[in-house]
C-alpha cells in the first residue's frame, strides 16, 4: 500500500504524521516537475529604503528581461545621477513621488532554467497585510537588510511573518555593502544575528547573501569586491534552490472551481470538473470521494488545457471526468476515501486582519476557502499576537488593521480542511466582509501551542 492510500491520521486531532516526499508516487510527481520549466514565486520584504525595488529592478535589468523602451523611459524618469532601476517596479504615480512602494507590485521574467513570479511588497508598518498578501503564496522569500543599519524591528517583523506563512526558503540579502566599504565584519555581524533570530522560528531554509542592488554586486554576477565571500550568487541561488519537493504530492485536493457542460454535437454527452489541484497526485482509475456528498467514483480521463493528460499534480490545472453520474458542483472537493480531509464547521485559526473596521467576537463575516464560500460568526479572540516580541495579549478585545491573533469562528456549512502546517493550500481562507465584498482577513489553520 502507497502512502497515498492510507488513512488520513492528520484529520485526526492532534495527530500530524510528516509528509513522505520520498513514496514512488511523490517521487515521481517530482521528476515530472522538475523536468519541466519550473516557476518559482518569490516576495521580497524589508524595512523601507532597503532597496527591494531597485533589486527586483537590477534583476529584471541584468537578466535581460526588460525592453529598450522600458529601460529608456525608466532613465527618463530618473532624478538622480544613475537610472533608478527602481522605478520598474514602483508603477503609481504616488509610489514614485515618495519614493516608496505601496502596492505589492508583481513583476514576472525567465532564465533559461526558470520562470519567476516577484512580489514587491511594502516596507511600512501599516503595511504588514500586503506582506501577508505576497508572502502567502510564495516558494521563497527575500528579506532585504541595509548593512549600514543592521537588522531593524521590520527585519524581525518579516522574518516572523514568512516563518508563520511557512514561506519554506529565507534568502536574507544584505544590501548596501558598497556603502560600508564591504566590510567582511558587518556581513558576519547581520548574518550571525539574523541567525539567531531564526534558530527562534521555524525557518527550514535559510541562505544570506552580501549584495549592492543599485550596482548589481553579487546579484547576477560575482563581484570582486567581496573576495571573501565563498557563496553564491542571488540568481544563482534561486534558479537552483529546490522547490519541487515543498509542495505536498501524499494528500489529494482537488476544489472543484467549475462544471464544464458544452452541449454541443462534438461534446455531447461531456461532463467535467475544472479547477486547480491543490496537492497529492490524481490518475485516471482512481478510486475517488466526492465531499460534502461522501459519494464516491473513480476518475474516467483527466484534461489539459492540450488535450488528456496522464496524471495531475499541483500547481496544475485540470478538467476532472469521473466514471459516474454524481452530483458535483462548485464549492465541492474530490478526494481520496482513505484520505480525506477534516470536515468542520469549527474554525480555529491565526487571523491577519486587513481593514480599518476592527475585528471583534460575534462578528458576522464570510469565509472563502479553496473554492468554497459559507457565512460564519467570530465566535471567540482568544489571544492577540505581538509580531516584534511573539508575546500574546489574552486580553485584547478586538484586532485592528495588520494585527495577527487567534480567532475561533463558526461556519454555517461544513469546509474541509488540513492544517496549515501540512497542506498550505487547504490550510489557508480569506475572510469577506458581506455588505461590500471585500477582503477584510487572511487565516491559517494551525494547531494552537
Amino acid at each position: 500500500m502507497t502512502p497515498v492510500d492510507q488513512p488520513d491520521t492528520a484529520a485526526q486531532p492532534g495527530v500530524h504524521p510528516p509528509i513522505d516526499v520520498h513514496s514512488p508516487v511523490a517521487e515521481h510527481a517530482v521528476e515530472i516537475a522538475t523536468a519541466r520549466k519550473d516557476i518559482i514565486r518569490i516576495a521580497t520584504a524589508g524595512s523601507v529604503d532597503d532597496g527591494k525595488s531597485t533589486l527586483i529592478g537590477r534583476l529584471l535589468y541584468d537578466s535581460k528581461a526588460i525592453f529598450e523602451d522600458q529601460y529608456e523611459a525608466v532613465e527618463r524618469a530618473s532624478k538622480g545621477d544613475y537610472v533608478d532601476l527602481a522605478l520598474l517596479t514602483d508603477g503609481l504615480r504616488a509610489e514614485r513621488e515618495q519614493g516608496i512602494t505601496i502596492d505589492v507590485a508583481y513583476r514576472y521574467f525567465s532564465t533559461p532554467r526558470r520562470t519567476f513570479i516577484l512580489a514587491d511588497t511594502p516596507g511600512h508598518v501599516q503595511y504588514t497585510r500586503n506582506m501577508v498578501t505576497g508572502a502567502s503564496t510564495a516558494d521563497l522569500a527575500i528579506v532585504l537588510v541595509d548593512a549600514r543599519k543592521g537588522m531593524l524591528e521590520q527585519s524581525r517583523r518579516h522574518a516572523f511573518l514568512a516563518s508563520l506563512l511557512r514561506v519554506p526558503h529565507l534568502v536574507v540579502a544584505v544590501n548596501k555593502m558598497d556603502l560600508v566599504d564591504w566590510s567582511e565584519e558587518i556581513f558576519e555581524s547581520i548574518r550571525d544575528e539574523f541567525s539567531a533570530f531564526a534558530s527562534k522560528l521555524n525557518v527550514p531554509d535559510l541562505t544570506v547573501v552580501p549584495i549592492s542592488a543599485l550596482h548589481g554586486d553579487n546579484v547576477v554576477r560575482h563581484s570582486t569586491n567581496t573576495s571573501w565571500y565563498e557563496g553564491t550568487t542571488l540568481l544563482h541561488h534561486l534558479e537552483h534552490v529546490h522547490v519541487a519537493s515543498d509542495r505536498n504530492l501524499v494528500d489529494p485536493r482537488f476544489p472543484v472551481q467549475y462544471v464544464i457542460r458544452p452541449q454541443s454535437d462534438a461534446h455531447h454527452d461531456y461532463r467535467g470538473y475544472a479547477g486547480t489541484v491543490a496537492s497529492g497526485v490524481l490518475r485516471p482509475g482512481d478510486e475517488v470521494q466526492v465531499l460534502p456528498s461522501g459519494l464516491t467514483t473513480t476518475i474516467a480521463g483527466i484534461d489539459g488545457p492540450r488535450g488528456p493528460v496522464d496524471e495531475a499534480f499541483p500547481p496544475m490545472s485540470v478538467t476532472v471526468r469521473l466514471t459516474d453520474d454524481v452530483d458535483v458542483s462548485r464549492g465541492d472537493l474530490i478526494c481520496r476515501p482513505a484520505n480525506a480531509p477534516t470536515a468542520t464547521q469549527d474554525i480555529d485559526a491565526l487571523v491577519c486582519w486587513m481593514a480599518d473596521e476592527p475585528l471583534r467576537p460575534r462578528q458576522r463575516i464570510a469565509i472563502k476557502h479553496t473554492t468554497r464560500t459559507v457565512r460564519a460568526v467570530v465566535k471567540d479572540l482568544t489571544y492577540r499576537l505581538d509580531v516584534n516580541t511573539l508575546h500574546r495579549d489574552p486580553e485584547a478585545g478586538e484586532l485592528g488593521l495588520n494585527d495577527i491573533g487567534r480567532v475561533r469562528l463558526r461556519a454555517t456549512q461544513p469546509l474541509f480542511v488540513d492544517d496549515y502546517l501540512r497542506n498550505r493550500a487547504t490550510g489557508r481562507f480569506i475572510l469577506i466582509d458581506e455588505a461590500t465584498n471585500a477582503t477584510v482577513g487572511a487565516g491559517m489553520l494551525t494547531p494552537a501551542s
